[in-house]
């Protein structure tokens, strides 16, 4: 009788991870027999297995274009000799999600990671583009610890409209800001409406899709070039087919995560984020994806890198240009060329090779989306990081979205107490507030409410219709990477667990200087005091399910908002130094 190969470390293929039925000769007989099933022969069952975790789904269009990947990567995975084997995921959609795609990050974490051990693969895809899915998968394929690539969908084309370009999400806020000041009527902003998504694919400006997109290749955890080429083109597919062999090659060395997660592979990732303007997202996916590994992110070491790292991307909403213009100007490689000097050219990439070897073979051109780092559109990295007694743990803020003229500010606190709160106030004529006043929300944290993109607090209605473009607007929540404003997020600890957010006032002076990376609340340590003692912290208990563990290990913004038992000890910090 043939002999079964059973070990963990030295099993391939359908051999990996038998089920239990106490006989592995009987395990892998029926395995074998079952997959037959689907006309299968012994000379496909020979290959490497890749598996391709699959998110496509009614309700992502950012991933609408699944099938013709799936059917280009397939095509990537039986060239180079390997049997391509899909299998679904949970799939998450911004948009579609709620209370918050965030919420639900961890548990797509889980079921990624999980069905990766679950089922015989040599090495995995990970299909996904909307914001969430890209750091949902890496973390779970990072704690899983098989090979693994990541496809992204790619983001959508852009629309006109009157003649104006545009395109998700920018200027579907910008449009809307126009619509609630009353300066476009019903009919146009349903014109509008219309025109943002022409296509399937992920937001076209730099929010959290492009920026985790951007991220997973500076991590070296995607193929070259497999950042920037739009959902709908042949590029894109191209790129697929290209994943497809390399998870083969992936498969046959054995290189896992952990050899391409490495403490300077999160380094350069933290160098694109800063130059691209990315999403503040990018800040607590990364700080989730680093702690799987056992690094810790470092942000007051992120702020001074940020200091000495400009943004050159010239993409919305830092910028004008949009991500197909980002790929006709070379993509990522472009960017990595200008940066060189400061990445870590050593770093493994998925290819087998290092990052500085994967920039010699890219061509250089004449463009004009990527700057110099003399000619940079904004002198320091797109996001700082606020220091001070209302944000003990930190606070970030993307500078290079905000109005320079708030970012010296001190002002009144007009005070929301949660969402219910803002969304039945914010627009009644009566509210006490002026442009130079700060708009202050709390309680959206992550055990507040599963922190929400709502840090973009709206323009209070009767000053918007006065004129008014921007505020200061402080929470404890997020906002999408495709929002603008000067806007300071992430208030560590949140106000439901006791931080001094929760005890902020209306009336109270706030001060906020970008420049010093300071956050004060200008009230006495003695009256912080005597609120803190009246004031009772909100039950963020829950009774059963998903939302019970959820609210039980749920950790706060700077360690990534993952659950504590997922996380394995620290080792290190990132960036370094």
């Amino acid at each position: 009788m043939k002999t079964i190969m059973t070990d963990k470390k030295t099993a391939q293929g359908l051999s990996r991870g038998l089920t239990n039925y106490g006989d592995t000769g009987f395990s892998l007989f029926l395995r074998k027999a079952f997959i037959k099933g689907a006309g299968l022969t012994d000379e496909a069952l020979s290959r490497p297995v890749i598996g391709i975790a699959m998110t496509g789904s009614a309700y992502n269009p950012c991933h609408g274009n699944t099938p013709q990947l799936l059917e280009a990567l397939k095509r990537g995975i039986m060239l180079a000799g390997g049997l391509p084997m899909e299998f679904p995921t949970i799939s998450l959609h911004e948009g579609f999600s709620q209370p918050t795609s965030m919420y639900l990050r961890n548990l797509m974490a889980m079921d990624t990671e999980e069905m990766i051990r679950a089922q015989p693969m040599d090495a995995v895809v990970l299909i996904g583009g909307c914001d969430k899915t890209v750091p949902a998968q890496l973390m779970g394929a990072a704690s899983a610890g098989v090979p693994a690539v990541q496809l992204i969908t790619g983001s959508m084309l852009t629309g006109s409209h009157r003649g104006e370009r545009v395109g998700a999400c920018t200027d579907c806020r910008r449009y809307w800001a126009k619509f609630r000041a009353q300066e476009i009527d019903q009919a146009e902003i349903d014109d509008v409406n219309d025109q943002l998504v022409p296509s399937v694919g992920t937001c076209s400006v730099m929010g959290t899709a492009s920026t985790m997109a951007c991220i997973s290749e500076a991590l070296g955890i995607s193929v070259p070039g497999g950042a920037s080429p739009p959902a709908v083109t042949a590029d894109r597919m191209r790129v697929a087919e290209e994943t497809g062999r390399v998870a083969v090659q992936m498969a046959k060395t054995g290189l896992t995560p952990e050899k391409i997660l490495t403490p300077e592979a999160f380094e350069n990732a933290l160098r694109v984020l800063l130059a691209i303007g990315g999403s503040t997202n990018g800040i607590v996916h990364l700080a989730a994806m680093a702690a799987r590994v056992g690094l810790e992110l470092d942000l007051k070491a992120l702020d001074r890198m940020g200091r000495d790292t400009p943004v050159l991307l010239n993409l919305k909403p830092s910028g004008e240009h949009y991500m197909e213009d980002f790929h006709s100007a070379g993509g990522m490689a472009t960017l990595l060329r200008e940066l060189k000097p400061l990445l870590h050219l050593d770093a493994l990439t998925c290819t087998g090779r290092t990052l500085g070897e994967e920039l010699e073979r890219q061509s250089a051109f004449a463009q004009n989306v990527v700057r110099t780092r003399a000619n940079p559109i904004y002198p320091q990295g797109g996001i700082a990081v606020l220091w001070g007694n209302l944000a003990p743990g930190g606070a970030v803020i993307k500078q290079s979205a905000a109005d320079a003229k708030l970012m010296e500010h001190t002002g009144r606190a007009v005070v929301f107490e949660n969402s219910a709160d803002l969304a039945a106030r914010i627009d009644d004529p009566a509210l006490d507030v002026n442009a130079d006043d700060i708009l202050v929300l709390k309680h959206i944290g992550p055990k507040g409410a599963t922190m929400p993109e709502a840090g973009y607090l709206p323009i209070p209605s009767k000053l918007a219709r006065a004129g008014v473009k921007d505020m200061v607007r402080i929470s404890d929540g997020r906002m999408s990477g495709t929002a603008f404003g000067t806007i300071v997020l992430h208030v560590t600890p949140e106000a439901a667990v006791g931080g001094p957010l929760a005890y902020v006032q209306s009336g109270d002076r706030i001060a906020l200087s970008v420049s010093q990376r300071s956050l004060q609340l200008l009230v006495s340590d003695d009256e912080l005091a005597r609120r803190r003692a009246a004031t009772p912290l909100p039950d963020t208990s829950a009774p059963r399910g998903y939302r019970k563990l959820f609210m039980s290990t749920v950790l706060q913004a700077d360690r990534g908002a993952d659950f504590d038992f997922l996380q394995p000890p620290i080792t290190g910090k990132v960036p370094r130094g």
